[in-house]
């Protein structure tokens, strides 16, 4: 059974978005009140008050210069660990999620129903609720494309990933790159024969904006949408 949850959030220059985050964030924490909760913000290479404003919110907050996902959301999970030290890894659960990005109010329980069967990590999907920046056929296009079967998925989103503690360490944790870090995990673990469940019912909603943080990232893949049909 997991006994406490770490969940990390990268951030780099998200003032504008991490407050709303964060406040998702709370909302799914508060579906597992007699599970303590990590909840860590990586502030990366930000020249803004994204930091501030996650500790403003309480949330434990560092600040990194990496200019990079893999080793922000790396620093955050590390960070979590040391606070959860007194549970056993195999009883503690990791996710992450990205500060342009609102979890679902059962974001967290979902996740850990599937732990507590047995599953070692679990891959969500995203959906997209303002597509302001993009022509009116984008949204169409990205629903083509991002079809999934009843009940699984081939997607792998760092904004929408949790992992149990024990597989995490075990596969070598994220690697330190700039984009894909998140399926280079999920390429770990799956070699490690670890029990990965592409779940439909997790889900999260993320930002469509054009200036993406990561390069060849999710906003990456809608900017080559845009791109194919111009």
């Amino acid at each position: 059974m997991i006994r406490e949850v770490g969940v990390v959030v990268p951030a780099h220059n998200e003032e504008e978005l991490l407050p709303g985050c964060l406040a998702a964030l709370r909302s799914a924490c508060d579906q597992i009140p007699r599970i303590p909760v990590h909840l860590i913000v990586v502030a990366d290479s930000c020249r803004d008050r994204t930091a501030e404003q996650a500790r403003q919110a309480g949330v434990t907050t560092i600040t990194i210069h990496a200019r990079n996902v893999g080793a922000a959301r790396a620093a955050g999970l590390r960070t979590a660990l040391r606070r959860i030290a007194q549970a056993k890894p195999s009883a503690t659960w990791l996710a992450t999620t990205d500060a342009d990005t609102l979890v679902a109010p059962d974001w967290l329980a979902r996740q850990l129903r599937y732990a507590n069967q047995g599953w070692e990590a679990v891959i969500g999907t995203v959906t997209v609720a303002d597509w302001s920046e993009h022509p009116a056929q984008i949204p169409n296009v990205f629903a083509a494309r991002y079809r999934h079967d009843s009940g699984s998925h081939p997607h792998v989103h760092g904004a929408n990933l949790g992992v149990n503690a024990e597989a995490y360490l075990a596969a070598g944790g994220f690697p330190p790159l700039r984009t894909g870090e998140d399926h280079a995990l999920v390429a770990r673990l799956t070699a490690a024969g670890r029990r990965i469940l592409p779940a439909t019912d997790v889900t999260v909603v993320t930002s469509a904006r054009r200036v993406a943080r990561a390069p060849r990232g999710f906003g990456h893949l809608l900017t080559t949408l845009t791109d194919a049909t111009a």
